[in-house]
């Protein structure tokens, strides 16, 4: 349990596991997540416009647990029976869209996730589009650890929350979730809570870190924090949020952040990456001099804030000078493809993925667009828009475009 104290000397106790919030849209994925964290995320003008989730949303809690009745709790007080609660471990939240157009915004937090929260309300049929997308997607990007909320239980009768409940099972039968905990819950009510907190406590362990590695720091989102009008003497460096997914970063530390800059000399092409240093970082909302892998975090720089300005450089990679994972511009990649396509109401039949045609790959926090320059059996190569970064032999999610919009169809290993 990583904890680090505020000026008043309060506790504050760190996050120390990522937990994703996924399922169709308007299954109450953002209210479960302000009942626990007291926070709504969604922040972005556009989202408190249109009531839903369009960037990915962070939010961290204290799991507690009663010292009195037992019961879980986010309170130091325990609202069951008002004895004196204990602190277990911070826990971040990562919120994704539900929407079906945003599903490659949903796979980049997939790549930070190291469990799942797979929220399907009780008052619809079971599986809606997005639930069995959103499944195969975590399913694909390697997160086994899933627990299943049956939400909005307050909306039905017991015989309907039993048939939804039915629906359920067999909809993840034969899947990665087929095992997983189902939790009853209306998140409006808080009904339930105790229980689905309990189920997170006893089957979500925080992973083993080896902060000793070179640290790879996933870029979520990038920020100039300057207002405008400020004097130039008090202009801040470019900001970034993400995951630490290995290693350990602090301040002081000089970076490289790849693929970096695009430049064009003498009508060539060419990325150079991006130099700097870290001034300040920031994890669960308070000042710290490094960041270790858990929770989100953000990175405060020396770059220059128009670099970093409105999510200019998500997707890429922040490490330590010549220690970062390989760009590529081009992949050779090993291919499993899904038997149907997923996401839309009917599921067509996968056909094999063929030279010449354009597809969009998910690489951790990246996302590019690429055309198919060879495709013989199950290995194909990709000619890229926007270069990657990440190791060799990791999982690139691949989607196809299928009428107007593109869809889940497999994953590939780089070779």
């Amino acid at each position: 349990m990583v904890k680090n104290k505020t000026k008043k000397e309060k506790e504050i106790i760190l996050p120390e596991i990522n937990i994703g919030a996924i399922g169709h849209i308007a299954h109450g994925k953002t209210t479960l997540i302000k009942q626990l964290t007291g926070k709504k995320t969604q922040e972005h003008s556009e989202e408190v416009k249109r009531g839903l989730t369009i960037r990915l949303g962070y939010a961290n809690f204290t799991l507690n647990q009663c010292n009195k009745c037992d019961k879980y709790t986010v309170k130091d007080i325990c609202p069951y029976c008002k004895g004196k609660s204990k602190v277990i471990r911070g826990i971040s939240f990562v919120d994704s869209p539900g929407h079906e157009t945003l599903m490659a915004t949903m796979l980049s937090g997939a790549a930070t996730m190291d469990g799942a929260i797979l929220v399907i309300a009780a008052n619809e049929e079971c599986p809606q589009p997005q639930t069995k997308e959103h499944l195969i997607a975590l399913e694909i990007s390697g997160v086994k650890n899933i627990i299943i909320v049956q939400n909005k239980i307050d909306l039905v009768n017991d015989d309907e929350a039993k048939e939804n409940y039915e629906q359920i099972k067999n909809f993840v039968k034969g899947t990665v979730a087929e095992n997983s905990p189902i939790i009853p819950i209306s998140a409006q009510f808080k009904a339930n809570l105790d229980i689905l907190l309990e189920t997170i406590e006893k089957t979500m362990p925080t992973p083993k870190r080896n902060i000793d590695e070179e640290p790879y720091f996933l870029v979520l989102r990038s920020f100039d924090v300057n207002k405008p009008g400020e004097k130039i003497k008090d202009l801040k460096g470019g900001v970034v949020g993400g995951i630490l997914n290995r290693g350990r970063l602090k301040k002081g530390d000089k970076i490289e952040i790849l693929p970096g800059r695009r430049e064009e000399i003498e009508n060539k092409v060419i990325w150079k990456p991006y130099f700097s240093e870290i001034t300040e970082v920031n994890v669960g909302g308070i000042k710290r001099d490094e960041i270790l892998p858990g929770g989100s975090g953000g990175i405060c720089t020396k770059l220059d804030p128009a670099i970093t300005k409105s999510d200019s450089i998500v997707g890429q990679v922040i490490g330590k000078k010549g220690k970062m994972p390989p760009v590529w511009e081009k992949l050779k990649l090993e291919v499993n493809l899904l038997d149907r396509v997923v996401g839309s109401r009917e599921e067509i039949k996968i056909e094999p993925l063929k030279t010449n045609e354009l597809v969009m790959i998910n690489a951790w926090t990246a996302r590019s667009v690429g055309i198919i320059t060879s495709s013989h059996d199950n290995e194909i190569e990709i000619s890229l828009k926007l270069p990657i970064c990440i190791p060799k032999g990791k999982r690139i999610v691949l989607s196809r475009k299928v009428g107007h919009k593109w869809r889940l169809v497999g994953y590939g290993i780089i070779k």
